[in-house]
């Protein structure tokens, strides 16, 4: 469940510290300006200092969920000053939470467990910000009915992070393979699961089992891309045809930037701004009728670049892809 691989040198070396900058990322398709210009340099310092010091990616992520939450209780007041510490609690989670990443690519310590805290930790700040947001709007006079909205677009928040990483993830497993992503499949992890049981693996079981619902949600909202995946892991094996890699990259490039729209920094400026005006309640409509059909947009989009090279790569006649 918990496969770790790290690097002979361990992260504790002057080797690792001094890596540099641009092997942290993930990939110029995917990164967003916003992080490139100031998370990931905050986070790359962050990451030098913990590898410095022996401090492993998971701590970093756990420490950012405190912060992130702090940040949400802090929305709950309607002064200005307290709710711009809030905003500066929030931008300090974030940044920790590009740290983590950066931090386990810089010193080759990746995990699934790592993965499954860092998917976990945005989710942990946002019920947080919109508890807080339900409970100051009813200070503010709103009726409970807007624990509904609340709601909906909390969970619209989680389907709209879950298919942006997906995408993203899936990017990445095109562009870089399995080394550069860290796509999973249900089938896969049911196996895992399976093989574990509640009596002796408790805690290992129910984390598999919240992973192995999250990998099914992502995978119902894609059916092509499922069908195109399926084809690819089955027909090359041994790695992608390079005109493949090439031809997908240049399709499926231009919809990175829905996924960089739905995800941390778009949402958050609004937020903020909602906050400055105190009108924090606008955040739940904007998250439900301005990034859902966004979210829709992109995944329609996104099907049809799956469904395009899956009928490539299994057409007989138009099959500019043979295997290695």
């Amino acid at each position: 469940m918990n496969t770790v691989t790290k690097s002979p040198s361990g992260p504790e070396t002057a080797e690792n510290t001094r890596t540099s900058f641009e092997s942290t990322l993930k990939s110029s398709d995917t990164e967003e300006t916003i992080d490139i210009w100031f998370y990931r340099p905050i986070g790359y310092q962050i990451a030098r200092f913990c590898a410095r010091v022996g401090i492993t990616p998971n701590p970093v992520t756990i420490v950012s969920i405190f912060f992130g939450v702090a940040a949400g209780i802090l929305f709950y007041y309607q002064e200005l000053w307290i709710n711009v510490i809030g905003m500066l609690l929030l931008v300090f989670a974030n940044s920790l939470d590009s740290a983590d990443g950066q931090l386990a690519r810089m010193t080759n310590n990746k995990s699934r467990l790592g993965r499954i805290l860092d998917g976990a930790a945005g989710d942990f700040w946002f019920i947080s910000i919109h508890i807080a947001i339900c409970l100051r709007s009813q200070n503010e006079g709103w009726s409970a009915l807007i624990w509904v909205p609340g709601v909906v677009a909390g969970i619209s928040h989680v389907i709209q992070s879950a298919m942006a990483d997906y995408y993203r993830n899936v990017h990445l497993f095109f562009i870089k393979g399995t080394s550069g992503s860290e796509l999973d499949n249900s089938r896969d992890l049911q196996k895992e699961y399976d093989q574990l049981t509640w009596g002796r693996h408790f805690g290992q079981k129910l984390v598999a089992r919240t992973y192995l619902n999250y990998t099914k949600l992502q995978e119902s909202f894609s059916p092509n891309l499922q069908k195109l995946l399926a084809v690819v892991r089955q027909k090359y094996h041994l790695g992608l045809p390079q005109t493949l890699v090439d031809d997908f990259r240049v399709k499926n490039r231009p919809l990175m930037k829905y996924t960089n729209i739905i995800q941390f920094n778009t949402r958050v400026l609004f937020l903020f701004l909602w906050l400055f005006i105190d009108q924090a309640w606008i955040y739940f409509f904007f998250d439900i009728f301005v990034l859902n059909p966004i979210l829709i947009y992109m995944c329609v989009k996104q099907e049809g670049v799956s469904r395009h090279f899956y009928q490539k790569i299994t057409s007989e006649r138009e099959n500019q892809y043979p295997t290695l």
